[in-house]
């Protein structure tokens, strides 16, 4: 029994490493990086109508889009939930782990079935923590979704601004 579970354990690391190396957010990451985060993640699945995390919620990982789609929301007392992304296969949500006090600004409801990959967040800071090279690799790559993701925003803005303009004048 024990050796059917390392085999399998090897088996799952070896494919989540390739699926790693392969995920357009660790292209280029040294191999030695990549066996860290490996590490931390596992595979995770997710139907449509559930939920990745909710605000205010603990925010202990972050996760690699394989398979499906989520839509990011906020909630307003006012008009209830209110989307302001779509992710899809080959991105990355969450950022909310690597500051305190480490929870979630919004909710995460899956759209359409959900393959994707969880890199759980404590133990990638303690690894960051440990080796620094690695923490300045990763929070450069999360600064550009966190640019990304502000500029996406920022235009969503203009759009509703602009058609509250042209409603109202």
């Amino acid at each position: 029994m024990h050796a059917h579970f390392l085999k399998w354990w090897a088996m799952e690391v070896h494919g989540l490493d390739t699926i790693l190396r392969d995920h357009p957010f660790f292209k280029g990451l040294p191999e030695s990086f990549l066996k860290t985060v490996t590490g931390c993640a596992k595979t995770v699945r997710f139907k449509e109508g559930e939920f990745l995390f909710r605000e205010k919620g603990s925010a202990n990982e972050f996760y690699l889009l394989r398979e499906g789609q989520i839509v990011l929301e906020v909630n307003s007392p006012k008009f209830g939930p209110l989307p302001i992304q779509t992710l899809h296969e080959g991105e990355v949500v969450g950022w909310a782990w690597l500051f305190p006090p480490y929870e979630w600004y919004f909710d995460a409801r899956v759209q359409k079935p959900l393959r994707a990959i969880s890199i759980d967040g404590a133990c990638l800071r303690t690894k960051c923590e440990k080796d620094p090279a690695l923490g300045y690799e990763l929070m450069k790559r999360f600064a550009g979704i966190m640019i990304r993701n502000m500029q996406s925003t920022r235009l969503q803005y203009l759009d509703a601004v602009e058609e509250c303009r042209e409603r109202h004048g």
